[in-house]
């Protein structure tokens, strides 16, 4: 089998999984959500976020188009067969417990954008375009939906849905859908500098704050005051919590920075 999806672990224990179909736009296929769902499985426990990248010009175009056309003759059963698919890589992905960096260098269209959604942190190249296409061939945004309008609101999905107009990255900027719009030859960088700030917190602590807010959502602040009252407390008696706030106080690093005494 081609391998379409690359996987590396870095020694601050960053994973990037880097979708390699360039050729096709890094377009879905049956064979591309089998791997990228493996890849996502694979992610170590104590990875401290996921960068997720892509080959080429373009992030993801969405549906192959060979597949689509696969698709044409294809049953209920297996046309549920097949979405399902795609719905389990995209909940596998969002229940990583890790922040999610999207690194979008290119256009991102249908599930491509819908991958965007998903990420915690997405940060877009200026040429960086989106669209939710789907319904010019018919269909509805189905499967991404959820994240999407988790993401920027019904408002604005309803827009995006149902006309299927393509956006720049000022305006995905403007909706929540991406977080930092930069030159080009700044995209690594930029996505550095979110390694680097997630990498300075505590790993139970990013983790934790990255649940809470899913926690909270939607709900008033009377409703999660007993929750965010346990949260805090626990943590704070927590090993890392405790060590944090002893660094902090003895102007050292914390543990998960090396431990080493800091330059006044």
């Amino acid at each position: 089998m081609t391998e379409l999806v690359h996987v590396a672990v870095d020694e601050r224990r960053v994973v990037r999984i880097t979708i390699a179909r360039p050729s096709v736009k890094n377009a879905f296929n049956a064979d591309l959500i089998g791997q990228l769902s493996k890849a996502v499985d694979g992610v170590p426990a104590d990875a401290r976020c996921v960068v997720l990248g892509s080959e080429g010009d373009t992030f993801c175009a969405g549906a192959d188009v060979a597949w689509m056309r696969s698709m044409a003759n294809y049953t209920l059963e297996q046309n549920l067969a097949d979405s399902r698919a795609l719905a389990d890589l995209f909940a596998k992905l969002d229940a990583l417990p890790m922040p999610v960096i999207a690194r979008v260098q290119g256009a991102a269209i249908g599930g491509g954008a819908g991958l965007v959604a998903i990420a915690d942190i997405a940060v877009a190249v200026e040429a960086a375009t989106f669209a939710f296409t789907e319904v010019r061939l018919g269909i509805p945004p189905a499967v991404i939906s959820p994240y999407v309008v988790r993401k920027v609101g019904s408002s604005f999905a309803t827009a995006a849905f149902v006309t299927g107009i393509r956006f720049d990255s000022h305006r995905a900027f403007e909706t929540g859908l991406v977080h930092s719009v930069v030159d080009e030859g700044q995209l690594d960088p930029e996505i550095g500098r979110f390694i680097d700030a997630i990498v300075a917190g505590g790993p139970e602590a990013v983790n934790a704050a990255k649940r809470l807010v899913r926690e909270v959502a939607g709900r008033t602040p009377a409703e999660v005051r007993d929750l965010v009252v346990q949260r805090i407390a626990s943590a704070r008696i927590g090993a890392e919590g405790q060590d944090g706030m002893r660094a902090f106080l003895e102007k050292r690093a914390p543990a998960w920075l090396g431990g080493s005494r800091r330059q006044n």
